[in-house]
Parts: C-alpha cells; structure tokens; sequence
C-alpha cells in the first residue's frame, strides 16, 4: 500500500535540521509520493531544490493568500514561465483568507486570478486555499471558469457544503488532512462524507495539523498514515483499495507528475 501526501512544506524552517530524515520516515510510513508547496515567489527555489532532491517528490508555484501584498507584482507569465520546469505540477497554493486578512482582501483577489490565469494557460491545477470566504471564492471560480476551464483542487477542504457543491460542478477535487482526525472537526466531517471518493486525495500539510496521537508536535508526511487509517475507518472502507483509489486520484489531477 503506498500513500500520497499531496500538499506538504518541506522548505518549511521546521525540517532544516532533519529534512533528509523526515523523507526517511515518510518513505518508511508507506508514503511514496508527496508534492511540496509554495508559499512565496521567493521561497520557489528551495521548494524547488527540494523537489529536484527525490525523483517522487514534486513541486508547485505560487503565493499563499497571506502573500498577496507582496505579490502584486507577480504576473500570470511568470507563473506560466516557472511552471515550465519539468517538476511543477500545480499552481499555489492561491486563493482568499478571510479570516486574519494578512493581505487587503483587494490584493488577495489580483494575485487570486493572476494564479488562476497561469493554470488555464499551463493545464496545471489550481491549488486553492480558501477561509470564510466561501461565497466569494465560489463565485470568482466560477466566473473565471466561464472565461475558460482549469483543473482544481480545493485544498484542505474545511468550508461548507455549497462552496463544496459548486466546486464538485466545476470539476473540483477535494484533499482532506488531519482536521478531519480532530474531535471538534465535526462540520468538517459532514461535508466531507458528501464528497466523492474519486475526488478525494489526502494531505498533511506539514508541519502544521498533526493528527492524533501526535497532536502538538510538529507535523510530518509519515502522519499522513494515521489520516489514511483514520479516514478509512470513519468512510467504512478498505484502506488498500482506497490508497490506489487515491493514488489514481492524485495521478489523474497532477497529470505532468509520473508515478
């Protein structure tokens, strides 16, 4: 059984001293494949160096929502330009935070749509970080998706069910990490069970959101064991079965990626 850990930091200054050892233990965990995220433009060569490091961990471009600020200089060609490179799989991780407004919500939004530019034109998933502002995400994909499609990931899945409803008609895929563990997570819990098993892959999104038993440390891609065994368990599922289901999953959106 082999486990897909589709959105993890390993740039993060959280794994400097132990990187190596912490790809050990995912490998060891069962996790075969992982793609590592970026958050800022000018953190892409680390995220790259990282990616180039494994030839089954891959990478995305982008700039986290929190970002934006700093962004607004970044243009759709230049996200097109560094998603040439043969390990970039996906676009992001992009979208609206609502909830600390790090970034104006004005710039979040430009920078939003210069992401979502860069996957129409490359093909490349949109990976989509979204807080309490379901509405307004909705509604920018949407509009966007009628000036053209693009392949979507709605990443950490924690909004409600009619953000989830009309992402699932624009062709959206789901990941879900160890929130879905937490004891308070019960809203998580409902959407989640309405998703489609063929649009759901699994993350950890470390180093943050340990799941249990290992709430309060930092998180790590071999954690993303507990998430798959725990969620098979919540769905009623056979865990084998399900990590090809998913791994089918991972491979049919991040198709540049080879397994």
């Amino acid at each position: 059984m082999t486990l897909i850990d589709s959105h993890v930091n390993l740039h993060a200054e959280a794994f400097d001293d132990d990187r190596a050892q912490v790809i050990a233990r995912a490998r060891a965990a069962g996790v075969g494949t992982m793609l590592t995220i970026c958050d800022r433009i000018d953190n892409f060569p680390c995220v790259l160096a990282v990616a180039e490091g494994d030839a089954n961990i891959w990478a995305s471009v982008g700039a986290h929502p929190h970002h934006a600020k700093d962004h607004l200089g970044l243009t759709t060609e230049q996200l097109v330009a560094h998603a040439a490179h043969p390990k970039v799989i996906g676009i992001g991780e992009t979208g609206l935070d609502r909830h600390y407004n790090y970034s104006p919500p004005a710039d979040q939004e430009i920078v939003f749509r210069r992401h979502i530019g860069a996957a129409r034109a490359t093909g490349l998933p949109l990976i989509v970080h979204t807080r309490e502002a379901d509405g307004v995400t909705a509604e920018l994909l949407e509009e966007e998706h009628r000036a053209g499609p693009f392949p979507l990931l709605m990443h950490c899945y924690t909004s409600g069910p009619e953000l989830a409803r009309r992402a699932l008609d624009l062709g959206a895929y789901f990941s879900l990490s160890g929130i879905l563990t937490f004891k308070a997570a019960d809203d998580v819990r409902v959407v989640a069970a309405t998703l489609p098993l063929e649009r759901i892959i699994l993350e950890t999104d470390c180093p943050y959101l340990a799941p249990p038993p290992h709430r309060g440390r930092r998180n790590e891609p071999a954690f993303l064991a507990d998430v798959h065994r725990y969620f098979c368990s919540w769905r009623g599922i056979d865990e084998a079965e399900t990590a090809e289901t998913m791994r089918k999953n991972f491979f049919r959106l991040f198709a540049k990626a080879r397994p």
